[in-house]
């Protein structure tokens, strides 16, 4: 479930830096870009994870991915003539949880 919500958010994230690079906001599109699309990337990492502590760590490195990417989509939408990221954010914010009840459902398998 969360791969492919976050490669669905990471399409997105690139279709919505490519709007931000064509309006010229070039530090925030890459910004967005390298965050949102390193998300997905993580989890895929942490699938092959070597242990059950390899995995918390990459998916935890995912979930701060996640929180960047907010920040920066948060930023856009505060911003004047920023394209509208409401719909990005959601998906975001939808997926940091998915991503803490996994970490936290993980942590305590393994204190068992």
């Amino acid at each position: 479930m969360q791969t492919e919500m976050s490669f669905d958010l990471a399409l997105k994230i690139i279709r919505y830096a490519e709007k931000l690079e064509m309006a010229r906001k070039y530090l925030i599109a890459r910004q967005i870009f390298r965050s949102g699309t390193s998300i997905g990337a993580n989890i895929r990492e942490a699938q092959n994870a070597e242990s059950r502590a390899d995995f918390i760590h990459k998916m935890k490195i995912a979930a701060r991915e996640a929180d960047e990417t907010e920040y920066w989509l948060l930023l856009c939408k505060c911003s004047a003539g920023y394209e509208d990221s409401e719909d990005l954010l959601s998906h975001c914010t939808s997926l940091m949880k998915v991503l803490s009840k996994i970490i936290a459902s993980t942590k305590s398998k393994s204190t068992v």
